[in-house]
């Protein structure tokens, strides 16, 4: 869907095939499949990588330079921050990965500059990825898995055809790492179907090896994108599975959450899992949900409310520009100026059409309606066919009058009304 080159409407016609509706209509959650998972032990994982962490500082010492004990320490570093949310985490393992870059040899500094990328990627921090990436690719250096990350940073910063160029290099049918990255490739061209069909091959492999952190991350990645496919079953399935896996696993639960609010505007129950989950991972996105739920009930003051913890935690400048996406289509409504300042950083940060249709949202909310339009035109039209891209190009055509082009993009949208939330999907009936 992603790659319409022709026109809108062959854009309306891929999204016709492919769809984001519900593919079945008839199916309801059964709280009695993932109730027992919030009463299971909440910090399980968390009291594990805080063991992990206390074991490895020991070893290290006070002012010891123990090279064989940073990476393990960054490692526990970096399973607290998925385990509790806790940002200061994620900076303290990239502190210990570059004082592990600096003590070691340089045949040994190549897997912890990609243990430091990894951490950049988290942090939305892609061009610095790239430059440690590319360097330590020239270099001495564990060549297939340097590609493997520099692929996963072209594809986030738009760098299309560098992408594509080390995919065609690494292509392994047999290889779980090959699979998830044709499969993100696949995503990226609209071919969904493809996607979800690389995914399951390698929650295959997954299986064949039970590998317990490959079948976590692969269950609760494939969720997403049987959700993107409309296929609401299947989609809760995987993060069932993933929480048999790993019962504390909080991305699962906020993906069943998403699915009792989209879907069966079961609101009570998905808040249930939202508090849950804030007593113990504080995450500013579980107050933009909530934001979002309270607006769809009419509860203006409790969504102001959320919206408000949203931004106290977001703004903690730990967390740089991993909220700018967020922050953009929440700031649109209350400053539209500030809102198009970080439209325009993250477009420096990634110049992809996911992230021009936030720049011309802004532009289009700061009144600029030509420049919105341009943006819309020269950035993203065509080039990809996300709910919410197609969304905010219907908004900046209408208040062009372009009311043709409105038409279209509003009949694509119709399906989509899972993917976008009926909170925002307020928004496409309003067209």
């Amino acid at each position: 869907m992603k790659n319409v080159i022709a026109s809108m409407y062959l854009g309306l016609l891929l999204l016709s095939c492919n769809g984001h509706g519900d593919k079945d209509l008839a199916f309801t959650t059964n709280p009695a499949h993932y109730t027992s998972f919030l009463q299971a032990d909440p910090i399980k994982s968390y009291t594990e990588a805080l063991k992990e962490k206390e074991f490895w500082s020991k070893r290290l010492g006070a002012d010891s330079t123990g090279v064989g004990d940073l990476g393990p320490l960054a490692g526990a570093y970096s399973k607290l921050f998925e385990t509790s949310g806790d940002i200061q985490y994620l900076k303290d393992a990239e502190k210990v990965y570059k004082k592990a870059i600096t003590v070691s040899s340089i045949k040994i500094q190549d897997g912890y500059k990609r243990a430091l990328a990894k951490n950049y990627i988290t942090q939305h921090r892609f061009k610095d990825a790239i430059t440690l990436l590319e360097e330590s690719y020239a270099g001495i250096s564990n060549k297939h898995a340097t590609e493997l990350l520099l692929f996963d940073c072209y594809l986030e910063v738009g760098a299309y055809p560098r992408a594509e160029k080390i995919l065609k290099k690494i292509e392994n049918t047999k290889q779980y790492n090959y699979l998830i990255r044709i499969s993100k490739w696949s995503d990226h061209k609209g071919q969904l179907s493809a996607t979800i069909g690389y995914m399951e091959k390698a929650l295959a492999i997954a299986n064949s090896r039970n590998n317990l952190a490959l079948q976590i991350w692969t269950n609760s990645n494939i969720a997403d994108y049987y959700g993107h496919q409309g296929d609401i079953k299947a989609s809760y399935n995987h993060y069932i599975k993933t929480l048999a896996l790993q019962p504390d696993h909080a991305y699962a639960k906020k993906g069943i959450a998403w699915i009792l609010y989209s879907k069966e505007h079961n609101i009570t129950q998905a808040c249930v899992l939202i508090d849950h989950l804030l007593t113990n991972h504080n995450l500013p996105d579980y107050y933009l949900l909530k934001a979002e739920m309270a607006s769809y009930q009419g509860d203006s003051v409790k969504s102001q409310e959320y919206m408000q913890q949203f931004f106290t935690l977001a703004n903690n400048p730990l967390y740089g520009d991993m909220y700018n996406t967020h922050k953009i289509k929440a700031l649109v409504k209350t400053d539209p100026q500030q809102a198009l300042q970080l439209a325009q950083r993250e477009v420096d940060n990634r110049p992809t059409p996911q992230s021009y249709h936030l720049l011309a949202l802004a532009q289009l909310a700061s009144k600029d309606t030509q420049k919105a339009l341009t943006t819309i035109t020269d950035f993203v039209a065509g080039k990809t066919s996300e709910p919410m891209a197609l969304l905010h190009s219907a908004q900046v055509y209408k208040a062009n009058g372009m009311l043709g082009k409105v038409a279209v993009l509003k009949t694509a949208l119709l399906p989509a009304s899972y993917e976008l939330g009926p909170e925002i999907y307020k928004q496409v009936t309003a067209l």
